[in-house]
């Protein structure tokens, strides 16, 4: 049985194209989605809510724009309220963020750098890259609880 566990050991280039690469790729391809939907959903908003005067305007002689003005005001609300309910702004900015905090602590790792410098052990980049990960499920696990706690 002691043999068993002395050969469950964890090599620098396992952990990081198994863990940190994976975890890093999905953060970058997290980032990107979000960033997209905002942008795309943003992009739509501001282009109804700048039509909306304009075809004001046009109303006396085209009866029928009222209903199209009408109708960009209401996809202008309900627009601001998937960007607000996705939360796409925020998810792409920390998304973001920790990937780049990841890709950062490993290229210091890999290039002996920072606190690598003189304790260039695997231990080391194993607790930091583990604690970035779980305070940001933490803080996921603690906004959700928080939203669930105020839609009852």
């Amino acid at each position: 049985m002691l043999e068993e566990e002395d050969s469950l050991t964890l090599d620098e280039s396992k952990y990081i194209k198994e863990r940190l690469d994976e975890q890093i790729n999905w953060y970058d391809t997290k980032s990107i989605k979000n960033q997209k939907i905002y942008k795309l959903l943003k992009t739509f908003q501001i282009i109804s809510a700048a039509l909306i005067p304009f075809l004001a305007s046009l109303v006396a002689d085209f009866k029928y724009f009222i209903y199209v003005v009408s109708f960009l005001g209401v996809l202008v609300s309900i627009l601001e309220g998937i960007l607000s309910l996705g939360k796409y702004h925020e998810n792409w900015i920390e998304y973001r963020s920790i990937c780049e905090t990841l890709k950062r602590e490993k290229y210091m790792f890999l290039g002996k750098a920072g606190v690598y410098s003189e304790n260039s052990s695997l231990e080391v980049l194993v607790e930091r890259i583990e604690t970035i990960i779980s305070n940001e499920n933490i803080n996921w696990a603690n906004l959700n609880h928080g939203e669930n706690k105020e839609d009852k």
